[in-house]
């Protein structure tokens, strides 16, 4: 995941791939919730279900958490 970075000298926002999967820690990055809340979030249904790739290897898709952010976005 590359990183964008602001002029102005703001922090650097993470860049959401158009496609792809997400691992735990980027998904971390751009929802800013601790892992417990963000699988208590899956189970109750408020977060998007994960993508078993391999036996220990968990992810998301890049397209479900785009429309997380944006469904969280129009909530505020």
């Amino acid at each position: 995941m590359q990183i964008q970075t602001a002029e102005s000298g703001a922090p650097a926002a993470p860049i959401l791939p158009e496609t792809g999967f997400l691992r735990l820690p980027k998904v971390l990055e751009i929802v800013p919730v601790s892992k417990s809340t963000w699988w208590a979030g899956v189970r109750e249904g408020r977060y998007p279900q994960p993508v078993k790739l391999s036996p220990n290897t968990t992810a998301w898709r890049a397209e479900d958490i785009r429309a997380l952010i944006e469904r969280l976005g129009g909530e505020q």
